[in-house]
Formats: structure tokens, C-alpha cells, sequence
């Protein structure tokens, strides 16, 4: 059976045509915006992976969501516009000065959050955010004729991962509500239950 290079035993989960790796069983997360001051929407070479129905998404949105957006943030999405492309990850979000997200705002707090998501909990849009930022720290890669669900490590959450340790929330029910929305709610509980059992097993 393949290892980690720590020498972890490495279990791969098929749900369908959905290949899931189990650290999103094993390892722990629980975002701590008040560690991290919403760093991923700041840190990075490009913005966020968008597919093809959010950029079409974007554009019809950005007249509603314009007044929760930075000036800077503006001046980049009307110069360049709602998306941009990315040689690895192709449609993205605009960034300002190769750092935050155009569509990012800043709280009183100093806290980096998304004002997209702000106009949907407003009940202006329908739509909360990209979905790969929603379901992050889960990546997805698409192949031919699979999806690859993997846990991306990243200096900037490591308060997120020292969090979900505390509190003892696996990355996949951190996630539920995107993995929900990404792949519908009976995907999710075929996860859990599988989660469930490993976790028992290995006891």
C-alpha cells in the first residue's frame, strides 16, 4: 500500500467518479480568521479558479455587487475584467498589484473577506462565492474521466489547521456545506459514512 513520505498508510476514497484522498478524513480544520486575517484572499500568483458557468456568473453579478467591493478592486476588474486566465489554472479572479483579490474587502478588524459572499448573506446575489475558494482547502483537478479531490497545504492556515486540531473537526465536515453544494448532499453522506467507519476501524 503506498505511503507518505511520513510513512502515514495512504487510502484513496472513490465515491463515483470522485477520487478522494483520506487526509480529508485525517487531518483537522477549522478556519481562525482572527489569526490569519483572511490571508488566502491575499496570499498567491493568481486568484481564484473559476469554471466556466462562474465566469459567465461574474459578469452578469458585477453591477450588483460593485458597492462591496474596494476602489482598487474596482479600478482592476473594470480594467481587466470580471475574470482573468491563469497558464495553470485558467479562468481566475482578477488580484490588485499581484496580491489580494479584486473582489475582496477589507473589516474595521483589518479582516480580508470576499464581497461576493457579503452580498449574498445581504440577500443581494444568489450566488455566495467561486466555489474553489468555498471549498478550500480542498483542491480539485479534473481529469478525462475523473475528479481529484486533495488537501492543499499552506503556510497562511496553518492557525486554521492548529484550530480544527483543538477542536477536533475533520477538513471534509469543515467543508460540508461546499462539498454539499459541489457535489449535492447525497455525496456527502456516503463520505461521512465511509469517515465514519475508518475512523472506528482505526481505533
Amino acid at each position: 500500500m503506498p505511503t507518505h513520505p511520513a510513512g502515514h498508510r495512504f487510502y484513496m476514497i472513490i465515491i463515483d467518479d470522485k477520487y478522494i484522498s483520506d487526509e480529508l478524513i485525517e487531518e483537522q480544520f477549522v478556519c481562525n480568521l482572527g489569526a490569519c486575517k483572511g490571508a488566502c484572499c491575499v496570499a498567491g500568483d493568481c486568484g481564484a479558479p473559476l469554471d466556466k458557468e462562474e465566469v459567465k456568473i461574474l459578469k452578469k453579478i458585477y453591477p450588483k455587487i460593485k458597492s462591496y467591493l474596494r476602489p482598487d478592486g474596482i479600478a482592476e476588474i473594470e480594467q481587466t475584467g470580471t475574470n482573468t486566465i491563469d497558464d495553470e489554472y485558467g479562468y481566475v479572479t482578477p488580484i490588485v498589484n499581484k496580491g489580494i483579490c479584486a473582489y475582496a474587502n477589507i473589516d474595521a478588524h483589518g479582516i480580508v473577506g470576499c464581497g461576493i459572499e457579503k452580498a449574498f448573506n445581504d440577500g443581494v446575489i444568489d450566488y455566495k462565492k467561486p466555489i474553489s475558494c468555498h471549498l478550500y482547502p480542498i483542491r480539485v483537478k479534473k481529469y478525462e474521466s475523473f475528479e481529484a479531490l486533495n488537501y492543499d497545504r499552506w503556510d497562511v492556515c496553518k492557525p486554521a489547521c492548529k484550530n480544527g486540531r483543538s477542536l477536533r473537526v475533520p477538513v471534509y465536515r469543515f467543508l460540508r456545506d461546499a462539498l454539499i453544494r459541489k457535489y449535492g448532499e447525497e455525496f456527502y453522506q456516503v463520505l461521512d459514512k465511509i469517515a465514519t467507519k475508518q475512523y472506528k476501524a482505526e481505533k
